[in-house]
């Protein structure tokens, strides 16, 4: 197992602190001469000028102890590429997308952590659920139940962590105590939303909380936008719930989409203003329609690898026999019919029926009364776990949305 020495964890941090991400020079500068070197040569002002430029504002800033004593006080930890953690195959999308020119794409120096998993595990076959803020109880509804099929099948679920869409997300995927992953675009230990530190705080206990900035940092609309390429390289796929022609839930499927991920997009009403920015990436041939989390799945391609397979559709009544099919058809829900009825109208033997019902019986298909048998109506169930993701999602609509805090930039501003 290999991990960063404390003279490179000490340097890399100092490099958070020094640069305002993304830094592209900066990160062709460390990989020339290595962390420790690098952080040298900017302290002292001797680098290439876009290098430079990039950090001279804050290169007399020196708290790269500070903030690793700060972090550790709050259970967080720096991840490098030194460390066998980091998620080097998905970040990889951001080092060649910034080897072609693509504006504002460079992997991070290094991560700011605070949860159990690790990265390069949660960010292995994960997917991304974004959408607006102000978000619809019909957004919010699917949010959570995609984040919750996701996680029961293993798949991690990334998202922002603000009002809305990146909410009803994480809580699903925690109802089905599965892994999700917040990324922020301030500080770990600013408490940014407000109204979600509780929710933080429960992420980080059994998935992770992710920053590229420095303990303190502040959230400001830049930073929400810069955080979301990390959203859209950590993950195979990006699925935008709700999203208005203009936001940030687009922005990032945008980069997702430079950066070769799969994005998806599901559709809404056609009068709804929520859901235009989701028809028009659809439209547009930049997003493909979802509906399930099989179709996502689908989608995603290498998701269904490793034993995860889509679900498919099925009846109830997919395993029955053709003559037990054939009884349980002839029957009806509201008219009871005598066993001979039956075997007249399903063309099945009078023995075979009388047979067959009290099978089709105690399989809940039918029932008895003194008139006769009667078909059983089929009802829809949900398990308790996931109506329990479904009412949380539904919880988020009311004080939240009328929360004043600034936007996010990951759902809509």
């Amino acid at each position: 197992m290999s991990v960063a020495t404390a003279e490179e964890r000490l340097a890399r941090a100092y490099l958070l602190r020094v640069a305002e991400p993304p830094a592209p020079a900066l990160v062709g500068f460390i990989g020339e001469y290595g962390p420790v070197a690098a952080a040298a040569f900017v302290r002292e002002g001797e680098c290439p000028p876009k290098v430079r430029d990039e950090t001279a504002a804050r290169s007399a800033l020196c708290l790269a102890e500070s903030d690793l004593d700060v972090a550790a006080a709050s259970g967080a930890r720096l991840v490098t590429p030194e460390d066998d953690e980091w998620p080097a195959w998905p970040l990889l999308s951001l080092t060649v997308a910034m080897g072609r020119g693509v504006s504002g794409a460079a992997p991070p120096v290094a991560l700011w952590a605070r949860g159990p998993v690790r990265l390069d595990e949660a960010a292995g076959g994960a997917v991304a659920i974004v959408g607006a803020r102000a978000a619809t109880d019909y957004g919010e509804h699917y949010a959570a139940e995609f984040g919750y099929g996701l996680a029961s099948r293993g798949v991690s679920v990334f998202s922002g962590a603000a009002y809305g869409i990146d909410g009803a997300a994480h809580r699903g995927a925690l109802a089905a105590t599965g892994v999700t992953v917040a990324v922020l675009g301030c500080g770990l230990d600013v408490g940014y939303p407000a109204g979600h530190v509780s929710l933080l705080n429960r992420i980080a206990e059994a998935g992770a909380v992710l920053s590229e900035y420095p303990p303190g940092t502040q959230p400001a609309r830049h930073r929400f936008l810069v955080r979301n390429r990390l959203i859209a390289a950590l993950t195979e796929g990006t699925v935008v719930v709700e999203a208005g022609r203009r936001s940030g839930a687009r922005n990032t499927a945008g980069t997702a989409g430079v950066l070769g991920k799969m994005v998806m997009a599901m559709p809404g009403p056609v009068g709804s203003a929520l859901s235009m920015g989701c028809h028009a990436l659809i439209r547009e041939s930049h997003a493909t329609l979802v509906t399930s989390v099989d179709e996502v799945l689908e989608v995603a391609g290498r998701l269904g690898e490793g034993g995860v397979e889509p679900a498919k559709a099925r009846r109830r009544t997919d395993g029955l026999g053709p003559d037990a099919l054939r009884i349980h058809e002839a029957l009806a829900v509201r008219a009871a019919k005598t066993a001979d009825q039956v075997a007249s109208e399903a063309g099945v033997s009078l023995a075979r029926v009388r047979s067959l019902l009290p099978e089709l019986e105690l399989d809940g298909f039918v029932e008895r009364g003194d008139e006769g048998w009667r078909r059983v109506r089929a009802k829809r169930r949900e398990t308790g776990s996931r109506q329990h993701a479904v009412n949380q999602a539904g919880n988020l609509a009311g004080n939240q949305a009328a929360n004043t805090d600034m936007g996010d930039g990951c759902g809509d501003a």
